[in-house]
């Protein structure tokens, strides 16, 4: 866990993490996150699942934390919590994927229960957001708040480890760009799409594409002829 992480979570945060660790939830059931796309710059919906309370009681809150590298976020509506987005401020103004300027970030994401969920059921929530340009690991460190206490999600599982931490945050690997856009479309291919077909002629062979459509035209006329000119002779 990085000091980084508790502050960014705040004193009453890290004051509830700090307790968490010594009574912990039984580490059977995560908080965990799965990506629809992995690959760095692309647009991805991750889905955090909760299957569990806090040592029983039910969940009440699910506080998700944005990382940095990720300024903006859309969470999917769910019918059983309201859902807040708080931001915070830039060190210094940056462009998104549109050119727009940005002074400020997402920071967190709140889903509060309108009815506490029961522990031993499970729920889900959806965000929508762009990925970092760069690979790596990214994590979203979670705090559950229940009834009774709360969970601290938070714990880097570190590199090359054989065992995670008994209250790891979600997190998962970011790949390398697959070469498609924003978007999910591949630049090179939807251009070579667009291009016209008649780009495949060359400069300087006009004449020659207006001379083969004139022979085609003739050689119509000469067989149309010919079929009148039977057609006559048979009538006679």
């Amino acid at each position: 866990m990085s000091r980084r992480t508790l502050a960014r979570l705040g004193a009453p945060a890290a004051a509830a993490a700090a307790v968490t660790f010594l009574v912990a939830a039984p580490a059977s059931a995560h908080v965990t996150v799965t990506p629809t796309e992995t690959a760095a710059g692309a647009y991805t919906v991750l889905t955090f699942s909760n299957g569990h309370g806090c040592e029983g009681s039910p969940t009440k809150q699910i506080t998700i934390q944005v990382p940095e590298g990720v300024n903006t976020v859309t969470p999917t509506r769910q019918p059983f919590y309201d859902v807040k987005v708080t931001k915070e401020k830039l060190a210094e103004p940056i462009k998104d994927a549109h050119g727009n300027e940005l002074t400020e970030r997402d920071a967190t994401i709140v889903y509060t229960a309108k009815t506490p969920l029961p522990d031993g059921q499970r729920d889900a929530f959806e965000v929508s957001l762009q990925l970092p340009e760069e690979e790596g690991t990214l994590a979203f460190p979670v705090i559950q708040t229940c009834v009774k206490g709360e969970t601290a999600w938070i714990e880097e599982t570190p590199e090359g480890a054989t065992e995670e931490p008994e209250n790891p945050a979600p997190a998962f690997e970011v790949t390398a760009a697959s070469g498609e856009d924003g978007h999910g479309h591949d630049s090179e291919e939807s251009a070579e799409k667009a291009e016209p077909v008649a780009a495949d002629v060359e400069e300087g062979d006009d004449g020659n594409l207006w001379g083969a459509v004139g022979a085609g035209a003739g050689i119509l006329g000469l067989i149309a002829g010919t079929t009148a000119l039977a057609l006559g002779r048979r009538k006679a």
